[in-house]
């Protein structure tokens, strides 16, 4: 690839850097922002905006070795139905809290996995939410699906509840990768609940793939790239492994040796990019793509693009109400996370009803970082005649950054009638580039590799 050691230079290759899916990113939350924040910060709550609501289910039956979510593996559906009353228990409280006008826009499932409660104990949970929730106009339901623990009874369940999106995680197909990371999941397993939704009536699907992974190869992924093309999605989430056994204890089970260097993986990621590119699909991001019709496609055309704890969005919503062990919500005035463990979440539902731990409140220069990150990572600019327009008294400190940009990665990005605007070799920096104007930025803090 052209430019490859202007890459190198820049550190692409060797830096460890946030994936930016909030600023500041989680693991600087605070504990002392929590629970006393978290009824005044529903109140304020606007009753004429819709609000996102994410549900967080942690339990597995079996735990993937690469995954590095807050997840925990169970052998009996008990403490999963146990789990769903205090779920239930904290949407009522959260409810009780926030303005009677509220109505919710986005419903996002996520986990662990979703897909393995009883199709009663799934009919209690989303009776609660939707009783608590009125949906509003445009309303999109998604669900994260396991296809290798998914039941046709279930899936069926979450359509007559109106899902509407389903996100499917692949990975990988190859077998010796699916073995080096502890999950087996066949081709025609994914197919059948593509097949099962398309049938009844679900059109809008997510695949999730992971590059980086033990053994990869440019042509088994290629391979995999096929197969997944093949089945036609409307949107493709392609992640770098993030190796963070310091983290994720299951991931000492991937041996270090057997996973690709840093510029292999880049070689993987550019394979995906022009792959997808090639067959119709719009680059979205970093790590994203849409078919054009996708409204993640028409937001980016639009300018209207988002980055969350889930990825790139067209989700407009203000406020995000994470419920559940270790769930993040978003308000105006900044962040709050539940108390991680599911134990610790429990205790703490059984003492008072609603469960943040810790959090982050937004300074007015928090706020314009935030903004001048979520520019880079997905449109690949910084809008300074935006930014000074929307927060008139930080201009200077716009102007700052702006300059500071230029100055350290000056072959990186050219002036634009509006700012800065990235040139196209230079986009897989970004996240090394939004690192430069995070003030949270420490070498002491380990992260995953910046490609």
């Amino acid at each position: 690839m052209e430019n490859i050691d202007q890459l190198r230079t820049h550190g692409l290759f060797d830096a460890k850097v946030p994936r930016y899916t909030s600023y500041p990113p989680a693991n600087h939350f605070e504990n002392g922002v929590g629970r006393e924040n978290q009824a005044n910060w529903l109140r304020t709550v606007s009753g004429d905006k819709g609000i996102s609501v994410y549900i967080h289910i942690p339990f597995c039956t079996r735990l993937c070795w690469f995954c590095a979510c807050r997840t925990q593996g169970t052998k009996t559906l008990q403490p999963v139905d146990a789990y769903v009353e205090f779920l239930r228990s904290e949407i009522r409280a959260v409810r009780a809290t926030l303005p009677k006008s509220v109505r919710m826009a986005r419903l996002h499932l996520g986990g662990g996995t979703p897909t393995i409660l009883p199709v009663k104990t799934m009919s209690m949970l989303l009776t609660e939410v939707f009783d608590a929730f009125p949906k509003d106009d445009d309303f999109e339901f998604s669900v994260e699906v396991d296809p290798t623990e998914v039941s046709d009874q279930l899936l069926e369940s979450l359509i007559n509840f109106g899902l509407n999106r389903v996100s499917l995680g692949v990975q990988d197909f190859a077998p010796v990768v699916q073995n080096a990371i502890g999950r087996s999941q066949s081709l025609e397993q994914t197919r059948h609940v593509i097949d099962f939704l398309r049938a009844r009536g679900v059109t809008a699907l997510n695949l999730d793939l992971l590059y980086g992974l033990p053994f990869q190869t440019m042509e088994s992924f290629k391979e995999t790239l096929d197969h997944v093309i093949a089945m036609e999605p409307d949107r493709l989430a392609i992640y770098g492994y993030a190796h963070v056994p310091w983290m994720s204890k299951r991931q000492v089970l991937i041996n270090a040796d057997d996973l690709p260097d840093s510029e292999m993986r880049f070689e993987l990621a550019m394979l995906a990019q022009e792959t997808l590119i090639n067959q119709g699909f719009e680059a979205i991001g970093i790590d994203h793509f849409a078919v054009p019709s996708d409204k993640l496609a028409i937001a980016q055309n639009e300018g209207r693009v988002r980055r969350n704890f889930q990825g790139y969005t067209d989700d407009q919503c203000e406020t995000l109400i994470g419920f559940g062990a270790s769930a993040i919500s978003r308000f105006k005035q900044g962040f709050l996370q539940n108390a991680v463990a599911t134990s610790a979440y429990q205790d703490r539902i059984t003492q008072g009803s609603m469960a943040a731990h810790k959090g982050y409140m937004l300074t007015a220069s928090d706020d314009v970082i935030s903004r001048v990150v979520e520019d880079l990572l997905c449109r690949f600019e910084l809008d300074s005649s935006s930014l000074s327009a929307e927060f008139p008294k930080q201009a200077e400190f716009i102007r700052a950054i702006s300059v500071m940009l230029m100055r350290q990665y000056s072959d990186a990005f050219h002036i634009s009638k509006n700012g800065l605007k990235m040139n196209d070799w230079a986009k897989p920096l970004v996240r090394i580039i939004a690192n430069s104007v995070d003030t949270f930025s420490s070498s002491e803090v380990a992260h995953s590799s910046a490609i």
